[in-house]
């Protein structure tokens, strides 16, 4: 069926070619792992971790720890055991509220997820607030450059097969707002890591 004949979403009384969802932080709420796992870190490693949890929201671990690294850091090592770490975890990752209706409503062929995680941290974490995995799924391997980059959310509206001034983002991040800026989507900030007026649109959840 081609794009234009597909059902297209609305959010707040506009319609758009298509939704493109970051995960963490937007779609779900893993923020206990992310601040145990990288707490856990940063101690190992003599850092304070609220300067750590700070901006590693919303990057690929290899983003994150360059800006970090030591000059005897193995950066791949470092971020295979982050990731297995993140992997092992899941106690209190819970949707977004609202969000499972959202969802529910919506032409599969009409949304996507851009995420910075890895694609077997995304299944695991979706899987673990009751969320669907989507059939366009943009992950960590999926690109070349992470957030903020705009490679992620442009690949998304391809694979969609619309433009990607037509798509709202919806992120939570400062890198992954600057993304979907970057590629010329309208952008809507969840939650409050983000000030309201550097979004098209603004909310604390989607209820």
């Amino acid at each position: 069926m081609p794009a234009s004949d597909r059902t297209s979403p609305t959010f707040r009384g506009q319609t758009y070619a298509a939704f493109l969802f970051d995960m963490d932080g937007t779609l779900l709420d893993s923020s206990p792992v992310v601040e145990r796992v990288w707490t856990a870190w940063a101690q190992r490693h003599g850092y304070e971790p609220a300067d750590v949890l700070a901006v590693c929201q919303g990057l690929q671990y290899r983003d994150t720890l360059r800006r970090f690294a030591k000059p005897d850091f193995d950066i791949e090592a470092e971020a295979a055991s982050l990731l297995q770490a993140e992997l092992d975890d899941i106690e209190g990752v819970v949707a977004i509220a609202g969000v499972q209706d959202l969802i529910a409503g919506l032409d599969p062929a009409r949304w996507a997820i851009v995420t910075s995680a890895p694609k077997a941290l995304a299944a695991i974490r979706l899987r673990a607030a009751g969320l669907p995995i989507p059939d366009h799924f943009i992950t960590g391997e999926s690109v070349g450059n992470g957030k903020p980059n705009p490679e992620g959310f442009l690949k998304a509206a391809a694979l969609l097969g619309v433009p990607i001034g037509d798509c709202l983002v919806f992120e939570d991040s400062p890198a992954g707002v600057a993304a979907g800026k970057a590629a010329g989507a309208r952008v809507a900030i969840v939650g409050d890591l983000v000030p309201a007026s550097e979004g098209d649109l603004a909310i604390s959840d989607y209820r």
